[in-house]
């Protein structure tokens, strides 16, 4: 690769737009389809992610719904992986397992396929952005209930400062491209 973490990192901040009050009052989105729809920063990410985990066995890339399929689905073609869809409830058209995680305001849960994951799995949980660490956190526990082995947790984004996102990763290894402060 012809750049550094660091080049990477500068690269993808400057393709990243920010949103103010989406999808609500007080929220600054940060959105990656500016990223996403530039040829050289889709591939230059995927790429990058790709070295990072090429040779950790990885037989299964696990990622979040929506924008985690983007990159999660390139990186398991590229890894020579399966790729397993974690969604909202009621999204899947089979069995599935769930998981309950704790929001701000309440709860939420996500999905996998019972068949998702095997027995001995090594699997890599993606999504394209860390902020509180929930629903990756949920992803997590999916993989392991169906007897998986979470290797790494990687995220595009990983949003820094007062909402302590890898707190709830502590048990795994977190990578992220880009890290961005949030106001505390």
């Amino acid at each position: 690769m012809s750049f550094s973490e660091k080049e990477l990192e500068e690269k993808i901040l400057k393709k990243i737009r920010n949103v103010q009050n989406f999808p609500k009052e007080g929220i600054q989105f940060k959105d990656i389809s500016t990223l996403v729809k530039d040829a050289d920063g889709l591939k230059d990410s995927v790429n990058f992610l790709y070295e990072k985990y090429r040779d950790k066995g990885i037989t299964k890339v696990a990622a979040i719904e929506a924008r985690g399929y983007i990159f999660g689905g390139a990186l398991a073609i590229k890894l020579g992986a399966g790729f397993v869809m974690i969604r909202k409830p009621g999204k899947l058209p089979y069995k599935t397992i769930s998981e309950i995680y704790e929001l701000e305001y309440g709860t939420d849960s996500i999905e996998m396929h019972i068949d998702a994951i095997e027995n001995g799995d090594k699997v890599l949980v993606f999504d394209d952005l860390l902020a509180t660490g929930g629903t990756a956190k949920a992803a997590c526990n999916l993989v392991e209930k169906a007897d998986g082995e979470v290797v790494g947790v990687a995220f595009i984004i990983e949003l820094t400062g007062s909402l302590h996102g890898k707190d709830q990763l502590k048990n795994y290894d977190v990578f992220s491209l880009v890290e961005i402060p949030v106001e505390e």
